[in-house]
């Protein structure tokens, strides 16, 4: 492949032998093969459905919990009830075993400590061919010998699917009468909700201690352990697609969304419920005229989605909150607004993923969310925020839970955030720590405490680093003396608490823009954020050593903090070659490779490429 030179480094480093190696990969050049134990395994069914593009048979996939299983109703209220999707049962994807051999680890992030399973590989027809990909997958022979129709797809109603199952399984949730947060404040808020139940009860997983560092270590002990099941109530979580009037949705986008509204509603009988939130740029009356609301979302959205669309626009969030500045009141500085009032609207739900709709998870999206879920459960919060605040570096760092948590630790000292960072006229609303100091704490406050705000990336301090957006506070105590934090990306979850908290701050005319908002909130309010260190790859090998000089080359060794930061303007050159960063280079590469299309002369239809979680 033709080797540009990026500036910043050698030109030696940038003709690696390595370089370029994470694409071209193909399902027939795997190893490891069949290695997976505990809950891995219990997830991989073997097939005997062979098919042309690869020598060894898919599994079948499955990575929910055994819903009515004497373990389960233990621990869950209520009885899961199947939902069907638009062809009846919804059907598990299926995997292929094995990883390619330069792919031995993640270069940021790790997925050891987020105990997902390294060595699966997920192939473009047999992960999107239920969702319509491209029309291709061979439709199946009918018991009168004829073969079915193709789907149509404009005949299915995905939020109606949503909604038949919810009431399928409202025996497993709690009615929103009975819910204890819903007070006179925000129940005054709250539109009609078409939705009359909330929920749940759920199976749990508790803390796994990751004593492997290294992913190939990992994958030959059979992943990572078997964690042990507690009992505990499990809450229904909305996920919101980020739209736009005006988006033109390709067919990639169909599919993914089907993916997502069959694999975390339907399957699991509702835990998760999958909405379109699209802002209307035009200036429309659509909220005193409902036939302009409707023909809003009709002209907006593919008709298969219209009954999960939620609307919204820059007039309404002025009216919510007319102490914020018009001029930064928009989607790009105060985007967290539309979700605020989808909270409040919405009491059913305790939390709430901002889901951007132009990133692609290749794994299963359940999985997925649930693992990042019990991650953040498990984390103390002593010395949180500063493990939060540098990318984690597994070849450099050492094992997440033990030797990664002491070097923080010893790093921090008595420099440490132990409860909310008071600010005056806040009242925090976050617990106040069990002991003065954390020195009296053995890593326990704040475990089995679900997270209130789950970032993808690092919770980096942003004073003293040149990153744009560092300055952009309103109220509070000032520019020069409000604490606070930032991550780059919005897509993360909420919950609740964290959003009636922001939506406060903001009717007060307090505001920091999108990019801080949940994370600032938190940190003065002494709610629970976690940095989830998502596996990320770079299109060539780095040392450890370079990679943590790179990524966290801040005081003590974080990512934020001075000029250096890789977040800082003019640096972010670094990311070019990850695979997860908005302006980085591998993500649609390797996306369009896996999809059978050929980019930088590699790749094509006949080229079946693989991803994997």
């Amino acid at each position: 492949m033709a080797l540009e030179i990026l500036p910043g480094y050698s030109s030696n480093f940038c003709r690696k032998e390595t370089a370029g190696k994470i694409y071209g990969n193909s399902l027939n050049n795997l190893i490891g093969a069949e290695t997976h134990a505990g809950f891995a395994a219990a997830a991989l069914i073997p097939t005997e459905s062979w098919t042309s593009y690869s020598d060894t048979p898919p599994y079948t996939y499955n990575p929910y919990p055994e819903y009515n299983s004497k373990v389960w109703s233990a621990a869950n209220k209520g009885t899961y009830v199947p939902c069907d999707g638009p062809e009846g049962e919804v059907r598990d994807v299926r995997v292929f075993s094995g990883h390619p051999e330069f792919f031995t680890g993640p270069a940021l992030g790790s997925y050891t400590p987020l105990d997902i399973d390294s060595n699966l590989c997920f192939e473009r027809e047999s992960r999107l061919g239920a969702y319509g990909y491209q029309e291709e997958v061979e439709p199946k022979p009918s018991g009168d010998g004829n073969l079915h129709k193709r789907m149509d797809w404009n005949t299915v109603n995905w939020g109606q699917l949503q909604e038949f199952c919810v009431q399928k399984n409202a025996d497993r949730y709690i009615k929103l009468e009975e819910m204890p947060h819903i007070n006179d404040q925000f129940a005054g808020l709250a539109s009609n909700s078409s939705i009359n139940s909330n929920g749940t009860a759920k199976m749990r997983r508790a803390e796994t201690t990751d004593a492997i560092t290294d992913e190939a270590e990992a994958r030959r002990q059979g992943l990572h352990g078997m964690p042990q099941i507690k009992a505990t109530e499990k809450s229904r979580t909305a996920v919101l697609l980020r739209s736009y009037s005006g988006k033109n949705y390709t067919e990639n986008d169909k599919h993914n969304i089907r993916s997502l509204v069959s694999e975390l509603s339907l399957r699991t009988g509702s835990e998760y419920q999958v909405y379109l939130l699209v802002q209307i740029k035009e200036d429309l009356p659509i909220w005193t005229d409902s036939t302009v609301h409707e023909k809003a979302i009709q002209d907006s959205v593919p008709k298969e989605f219209w009954d999960m669309t939620v609307l919204w626009n820059d007039a309404i969030m002025r009216e919510w909150y007319p102490l914020i500045p018009e001029k930064v009141n928009n989607v790009h500085q105060s985007q967290w607004l539309s979700v605020q009032k989808f909270a409040l609207e919405n009491p059913q739900f305790e939390y709430f993923w901002n889901w951007e709709l132009d990133s692609r998870y290749t794994g299963h999206h359940y999985n997925l969310l649930e693992k990042l879920a019990t991650f953040a459960r498990a984390q103390p919060r002593k010395y949180l925020w500063e493990r939060n605040e540098r990318y984690y570096v597994s070849k450099y760092h050492g094992p997440y839970d033990s030797k990664f948590r002491k070097t923080v630790e010893a790093l921090s000292g008595s420099e440490t955030i132990w409860g909310a960072v008071p600010v005056p006229n806040i009242k925090a609303i976050g617990p106040p720590p069990p002991v003065t100091d954390q020195a009296g704490d053995d890593y326990r406050w704040g475990v089995d405490e679900e997270a209130d705000y789950i970032s993808l990336a690092p919770i980096f301090d942003p004073i003293n680093t040149t990153w744009p957006g560092r300055n952009d506070v309103w109220g509070y105590d000032g520019t020069e003396k409000t604490p606070r934090r930032a991550t780059i990306g919005t897509q993360s979850r909420c919950s609740r608490k964290l959003l009636n908290a922001m939506h406060e701050e903001n009717k007060k005319g307090n505001h920091v823009s999108s990019e801080m908002t949940p994370q600032t909130v938190a940190l003065l309010h002494g709610l629970k954020a976690v940095y989830a260190p998502i596996p990320i790859f770079l299109d060539r090998q780095w040392e450890p050593l370079k990679i943590q000089k790179w990524f966290n080359p801040g005081p003590k060794g974080v990512s934020g903090s001075t000029e250096e930061s890789p977040f800082s303007w003019g640096r972010e050159v670094r990311f070019e070659g990850s695979t997860w960063y908005y302006r980085a280079v591998p993500p649609m590469r390797l996306f369009n490779n896996w999809m059978g299309w050929e980019d930088s002369g590699i790749g094509g239809a006949e080229v079946r490429t693989f991803l994997f979680p």
